[in-house]
């Protein structure tokens, strides 16, 4: 009895780890707003929890800020056809989004992006060509 008891706490303790170890976007970004960017990338990390596409975008001066758009996990988007080599540096982008919740971090919760040299998009969870 003791020994069930013991597993059936363990198990459901390690079944929560997951659960908690992700975070809800809405406590990072405005997911009500949405705002699109045009930038050059800088670097795409095809890494998990989340790919992330960092890009320069020109402010009203002409300076460069720099952006960080969070995407979907690397397993996902692989089943979408989206692999490491999809987005490389010098592409120019237009990333759709909600804006991050600190204005200064020019963070992004990427929800679409395309690159207008070949046409070739992604929204709403697939790839269009």
């Amino acid at each position: 009895m003791q020994r069930t008891l013991l597993t059936l706490v363990i198990g459901t303790v390690l079944a929560s780890v997951p659960l908690y170890a992700h975070h809800s976007f809405a406590a990072y970004y405005h997911e009500s707003q949405s705002i699109s960017l045009e930038g050059t990338i800088h670097e795409f990390r095809y890494k998990s929890p989340h790919a992330i596409v960092v890009f320069h975008v020109p402010d009203t001066a002409g300076r460069r800020q720099q952006y960080e758009a969070e995407w979907a996990n690397p397993s996902r988007l692989q089943r979408q056809g989206i692999t490491s080599i999809t987005l490389r540096p010098g592409d120019v982008v237009v990333v759709t989004g909600s804006p991050g919740r600190v204005a200064s971090e020019n963070k992004v919760h990427l929800k679409g992006i395309r690159r207008p040299s070949d046409g070739w998009t992604w929204g709403g969870g697939r790839r269009r060509r």
